[in-house]
């Protein structure tokens, strides 16, 4: 194994060695610097708080090597924290087949340990045969299984033709549950990448996703990094959906068609009474009723409207 072998694992895939890419470069240079600063600022600061801490408690010397000792050993914490991280959001990705892996590894293990082979076949036809067979367990199973594969599928999208920073960070796809026509996603979206650049490459991710269409929508008020993305594979609209009264209905009882009679035009309410529709005048004050009204114009016998009084107007 040559020196260069462990740096080559997180970079790109060589030709020589055959080695595969698990970290890009531009996440691994990310993550090296972002390591350096934070190992320097937890042990400039982290030192520094020990060192006046521990000055009431011995000699000034001594407490600045005590507080340099502690704030090297946080520092050195953090930057492995930083420096994994994209080795642990790796494992986070494929946590779902890691435990499933682990557990059936184990499980045969102690089987083995136990049991002789027959009744370990046994077992695992058991295992097998009996999901495979009920139609509700095979369906749950399947529905589980497109969960893991979407999350996984996001993923290529993020990586292929969504990704917008400069780190090459990609979103934390958090978890996935089968909806009635597909699967419902979560995920948590880093610095640079924003609900509408999602909006706008719904069709090339329900490509990638093996759907019919994909909605995302914003999953939480306060932040709006914090999507769901819904997934969409059937339409459950056109299915036949049982009724519970079809067994209230006795099937043998004859069918009687409606008596023909006048149409209706108009509704038959009599204990309602005939108000006016139109709007009512307000009732005259007490002071408006005590004035006289100005006399109107008086019309002669042949029809003839006489001329206006002044003395009725001063």
């Amino acid at each position: 194994m040559s020196k260069s072998t462990p740096a080559r694992m997180f970079g790109r895939k060589s030709s020589s060695s055959g080695t595969v890419t698990v970290i890009e470069a531009k996440v691994r240079r990310s993550s090296a610097r972002n390591a350096r600063l934070a190992f320097v600022v937890t042990a400039f600061v982290v030192g520094l708080l020990s060192m006046a801490v521990a000055a009431d408690y011995m000699h000034p010397i001594l407490a600045g090597l005590l507080g340099f000792a502690i704030g090297t050993a946080t520092g050195a914490v953090v930057w492995l924290l930083v420096r994994i991280w994209p080795v642990i959001r790796l494992i986070w990705w494929w946590l779902p087949e890691i435990g499933l892996t682990f557990g059936l590894v184990y499980g045969w293990i102690s089987l083995a340990r136990h049991t002789n082979l027959w009744v370990r076949l046994l077992v695992v036809a058991l295992v097998v045969g009996v999901p495979a067979a009920v139609p509700v367990i095979r369906r749950n199973l399947i529905a589980v299984a497109w969960c893991v594969i979407v999350r996984h599928r996001l993923r290529v999208c993020f990586s292929q033709f969504i990704i917008a920073n400069q780190s090459g960070s990609l979103p934390l796809i958090l978890w996935a549950r089968p909806t009635p026509v597909g699967e419902r996603v979560w995920i948590y979206l880093r610095p640079g990448l924003s609900y509408q650049d999602l909006n706008t490459r719904l069709d090339k991710i329900a490509v990638a996703c093996h759907a019919s269409s994909v909605l995302v929508e914003r999953a939480s008020d306060r932040t709006a990094a914090f999507l769901r993305i819904d997934v969409k594979r059937r339409e459950v609209l056109t299915a036949t959906v049982g009724s519970p009264l079809v067994g209230l209905v006795d099937p043998a009882t004859p069918a009687s068609d409606r008596t023909a009679g006048p149409v209706p035009t108009a509704l038959d309410l009599p204990d309602v009474a005939d108000t006016p529709t139109g709007p009512t005048r307000p009732a005259p004050s007490p002071r408006s009723a005590t004035k006289p009204a100005p006399a109107a114009a008086s019309a002669s016998s042949n029809g003839v409207v006489a001329d206006d009084d002044v003395s009725d107007w001063i």
